[in-house]
Order: C-alpha cells, then structure tokens, then sequence
C-alpha cells in the first residue's frame, strides 16, 4: 500500500494537516479512534472514509515513526 495515493497534505486543508484525500478527515483523528479501540465499521460510517483509507492512515504513521524518535524519559522537576 502507497500511503501516498490516499493521504494530501495541503496547507489550505486543516492548516496543513495530513488528511484523507478529497476530504477534511485527518489521518490524527484516525490514528486517535484506532488507539481508543474504535472498529473499523465505526470509523468508515462515523467519517466516510474506506477501510483502504485507515490502511493508509496507519502505514503513513509506520513511515513517520520511522523517522522520528520520542524520548521516553519524564522529565524531573
């Protein structure tokens, strides 16, 4: 699966944000309903969007996970 081909990022979109092409869904609020547990049904009838199009939403994630690295650590006050 080519994220690319379902996933834009256009600055006169949700300022920019990553979203499923031809709408204002961003893969964030995606990912979002995926970490809470949400099925899939419930998000392709909540948002509109296709099975294919939370496939690409999650390998755009694995792509930028690839590239970016979170501390883990908290920080001490």
């Amino acid at each position: 699966m080519d994220w690319r081909e379902r996933i834009s990022i256009d600055p006169n979109v949700c300022h920019g944000k990553a979203c499923i092409k031809g709408t204002r869904v961003m893969v964030s609020v995606i990912l979002d309903n995926l970490a809470e547990g949400e099925s899939y049904e419930s998000i392709t009838s909540g948002y509109h969007v296709t099975q294919e199009d939370i496939h690409a939403a999650i390998a755009y994630a694995a792509d930028l996970a690839e590239e970016r690295h979170i501390s883990l650590e908290q920080e001490v006050r």
